[in-house]
């Protein structure tokens, strides 16, 4: 079987309010008929249909304050519940405490500071740790990759210390992936952040970005994750509309998307689950420009029978971020 994660960062399952929640204003008939006529708002789930389940996911995990990025994706990536180990939620990037879940555990120890004042060696805090679900796949021969590309000012950024790792391209670089680059892009083996190519030609100014329409993009999606056992995609940009309050943006990018899951599921085969979750609420509830401690989406599309797999037997199913890492190890067990 194979398996596509794709992770939309910020998006929370909200009211079923237009006026706050694009969720339920924007027209996304693809994902209405995969959840038997509802929007993707908090009352949907759970729902478990023909062709798609979508569950309720705790992101806060048991400790106080709004959730994070840094914190929820690491979790999302381990299966710990990082925010309880190191006592607080943390974000945007890694921080040197969450820094320590996600590095390969052929490294060094090192010391990460706490809000406590103490200082714990890497070995004592991974005592739970087995390493990132990239890391696990390759020591279990599987091949896996981080399907968005990036542009080479990124990779400047990062050589030159300005910019930091966040916590998925780290976790597949210390898993020993390669990430994407422009070169690739254009040669259609990954896709660009915003998923068509349109960012590129917008925002970097790239007259020469291949653009893919939203149905066309959905498509190539399922061609890239059909040349791994997993494959990962990361969308940022509804999170920044969240932050920005901007419903007119977060309602196009949310139609782009049932665009993208209609390309999807017109070529999708049988033996592909697809999983599409979050780290954190947000782009929800326009009303706030801050995190919100609203459960997130865990949209799985499949077979039933692959679904069920995912879920499990066990009776507590999948029911916070610290889940889905045990669930995608699971399916390939």
């Amino acid at each position: 079987m194979k398996f596509l994660f794709i992770f939309l960062d910020g998006i929370g399952l909200g009211a079923d309010d237009p006026e706050t929640n694009p969720f339920a204003r924007a027209k996304m008939p693809t994902l209405y008929a995969l959840l038997g006529g509802q929007s993707m708002v908090a009352s949907s789930a759970p729902h478990h249909g023909e062709q798609a389940s979508l569950l309720s996911l705790d992101a806060s995990l048991g400790v106080d304050g709004l959730p994070q990025s840094a914190t929820g994706q690491a979790t999302l990536l381990t299966g710990i519940n990082i925010p309880a180990e190191i006592g607080y939620h943390y974000g945007p990037k890694p921080n040197a405490a969450v820094r320590q879940y996600l590095l390969n555990g052929d490294s060094s120890p090192q010391r990460a500071q706490y809000p406590d004042g103490h200082t714990r060696n890497t070995k004592e805090i991974r005592k739970h740790w087995n390493g990132t679900i990239f890391s696990w796949l390759r020591a279990n021969n599987k091949t896996a990759a981080l399907l968005s590309a990036y542009p080479e000012g990124y990779f400047k950024g990062i050589n030159s210390g300005k910019r930091l790792y966040s916590a998925i391209p780290l976790a597949v670089t210390e898993a020993g992936l390669p990430l994407f680059t422009a070169e690739d892009f254009y040669a259609g083996r990954a896709l660009s952040a915003d998923i068509t190519g349109e960012g590129w030609r917008r925002l970097l100014k790239d007259e020469n970005a291949p653009v893919l329409s939203p149905e066309a993009a959905g498509a190539k999606l399922i061609e890239l994750a059909t040349r791994y056992d997993f494959s990962f995609f990361e969308y940022w940009a509804s999170d920044y509309a969240g932050h920005r309050q901007d419903m007119n943006w977060a309602v196009k990018q949310l139609e782009d998307l049932d665009g993208i899951l209609a390309g999807l599921l017109d070529t999708m085969p049988d033996d592909l689950l697809v999983l599409l979750t979050s780290d954190h609420g947000n782009m929800e509830d326009i009303s706030t420009r801050r995190h919100t401690g609203a459960p997130v989406p865990g949209l799985l599309i499949g077979t039933k029978g692959l679904r069920e797999r995912f879920v499990g037997n066990n009776s507590g199913g999948i029911k916070d971020l610290t889940d889905i890492t045990p669930a995608i190890k699971r399916v390939f067990s």
